[in-house]
């Protein structure tokens, strides 16, 4: 589905993404983790359109996405829920999902987006609760759930997600996390960047690890859990035999 080759990428001189090279095939969950400062959330916006590679490869369903910008990626079927919520604190819980439903209501019509609506409002039964609710009062649990909710809207085939769990309660965590999986078993595909690397590889197909820029480990899940290096690094101690 996703296809990343040799991407160069940064702000200005400073070369931030250096050769990176990953594939995401359609119905899994692909985890990347990695120190703060590493390159997830340029990656990820790299991909999205958000920042302009230097040079490489991005396909996306076999399109060639390397200069699209961030609208015609979206369209295409890929979207972003952004580290940090940034959802729009003065508009309603139902308006920012219905914002997040305009690629679908140029394609399919207003029928739809009302459709998906509810979807979202299964999904995330507290966001029914508080639809007519400022998004900026919400809690951060909340608004996180806002943001996968209003990221969702589009009816993306790939949902790229960053740092999700940032400063949340573990129970809200494992909520978020629930619903992550929900997604595989309804037939999406994910690409999560993640603080929390136990948690993302216990869900997760497959996994890599980003260190300044560059991949230094790939593989299954299950590898890296019980890989030693990536226990030491990553996952806070190293794993008990």
């Amino acid at each position: 589905m996703l296809k990343v080759r040799n991407l160069d990428a940064g702000y200005g001189k400073l070369r931030v993404l250096k050769s990176i090279s990953l594939h995401v095939d359609g119905g899994e969950i692909v985890t990347m983790i990695g120190a703060n400062g590493a390159g997830k959330t340029t990656l990820l916006n790299t991909i999205i359109g958000l920042v302009r590679a230097s040079s490489g490869e991005i396909v996306f369903r076999d399109q060639d996405c390397f200069r699209l910008s961030a609208r015609k990626v979206v369209a295409s079927g890929c979207a972003l829920v952004p580290e940090g919520r940034q959802v729009f604190a003065t508009m309603t819980v139902e308006e920012n999902l219905i914002l997040g439903g305009h690629v679908l209501q140029k394609q399919k019509g207003k029928p739809a987006v009302l459709k998906e609506l509810g979807h979202q409002y299964e999904l995330f039964p507290v966001l029914r609760e508080r639809r007519q609710q400022l998004a900026g009062t919400l809690s951060g649990g909340e608004q996180q759930m806002l943001a996968m909710g209003r990221a969702l809207m589009s009816r993306p085939r790939l949902v790229m997600m960053d740092e999700p769990s940032t400063g949340l309660a573990p129970l809200v965590v494992r909520d978020i996390f629930q619903v992550i999986n929900r997604l595989r078993e309804e037939g999406n595909t994910v690409l999560l960047v993640e603080q929390n690397a136990r948690a993302a590889l216990a869900i997760a197909d497959r996994g890599y690890v980003l260190e300044t820029g560059k991949i230094i480990v790939q593989g299954p899940a299950d590898d890296l859990l019980a890989n030693r290096d990536v226990q030491r690094a990553y996952l806070g101690r190293e794993k008990i035999e």
